[in-house]
């Protein structure tokens, strides 16, 4: 089994900095798995690191994409592969670094998912429904081919009830069971899943100082160009914290002060959602920040935990 390590954890833990360190000590390229850092043109707003901080170690999926295309987890797992087969091809180890932990499980246990190209026309079908006569009766047909996933899933989010509805036109049988198939594969890579974590209040202390930082690097400025590129606020990559709230201000619908506790907010409660997620995997090593006195207590633990694995050998 080839190894992988999985450094990851909420939005400013600290990720940046530990993954250097740590992929020139193994010997590691890195493969983003951040939904917004592969965005060109998009820096301030995704906390993209800079060619210096790199300290001339490979990044893949950083910079690659135009702010125009899609990036979704499809795309993501094809890129993260090719960057694997070149780490790999080098005799490296591929340090898989990134707040985005479903393109993280999609990577690491190879989930398929060709059975979730949609039909367009039943989508169009689906959306014209709802407009006409409410979300309930989407959820009410949930209900009847798929009562797992209408049970789980919320009427009011119509994006997933109609992705549900899609998979079983187009395939015959329930997502619910086709996730539930992906959550039992085992993964065929030796790996470590790292997850960084601080005590809630130093890592919401960090969010808010992280975007006011932003702002004062020009985050304003970086949004207002690329709208009069003429990058729309319904794409993607437009999408993402900080974007979406910027182009509310630049329509005049909030004020900057507004703009910014709303960033804020959302990007604690963002952080509140991944730990929630990287709680529920398998196999992760959860790194309490607060129970180390130092960066470097953190390196040498990790490093103990990458001999055990057999992934490097010091």
């Amino acid at each position: 089994m080839k190894p992988m390590i999985i450094l990851t954890g909420p939005t400013a833990a600290g990720k940046t900095e530990l993954s250097i360190g740590l992929a020139k000590e193994v010997n590691a390229e890195i493969i983003s798995a951040d939904s917004m850092q592969v965005y060109k043109k998009m820096d301030i707003g995704t906390a993209k690191i800079r060619l210096e901080e790199m300290q001339g170690v490979k990044h893949y999926l950083v910079d690659e994409l135009d702010p125009s295309e899609e990036f979704h987890v499809a795309r993501f797992q094809e890129m993260a592969k090719n960057a694997l087969k070149e780490i790999y091809a080098k005799g490296k180890i591929p340090l898989v670094v990134g707040g985005t932990g479903f393109y993280i499980q999609g990577l690491l246990y190879d989930i398929d998912f060709t059975k979730e190209d949609g039909d367009r026309s039943y989508r169009e079908f689906l959306g014209k429904k709802v407009k006409e006569e409410g979300k309930e009766v989407l959820h009410k047909m949930l209900c009847n081919v798929d009562p797992v996933s209408a049970e789980k899933i919320h009427p009011n989010n119509v994006k997933r009830v109609i992705r549900a509805l899609e998979f079983y036109q187009v395939n015959g049988f329930p997502i619910s069971k086709h996730n539930e198939e992906e959550a039992q594969k085992q993964s065929p890579y030796n790996f470590v899943y790292f997850v960084l974590n601080h005590k809630r209040d130093i890592l919401y202390d960090r969010i808010n100082r992280r975007v006011d930082l932003m702002v004062q690097e020009g985050l304003i400025d970086e949004v207002r160009k690329l709208k009069e590129e003429g990058y729309k606020k319904s794409m993607v990559s437009m999408q993402g914290i900080g974007y979406k709230q910027v182009f509310e201000y630049l329509e005049g619908n909030m004020s900057l002060e507004e703009t910014i506790d709303i960033i804020k907010r959302d990007t604690r409660h963002f952080a509140k959602r991944q730990l929630t997620w990287f709680g529920r995997e398998r196999e992760v090593t959860m790194i309490d920040k607060s129970k180390f006195q130092s960066e470097d207590e953190i390196f040498k633990y990790m490093l103990e935990i990458l001999k055990e694995k057999g992934i490097y050998h010091g």
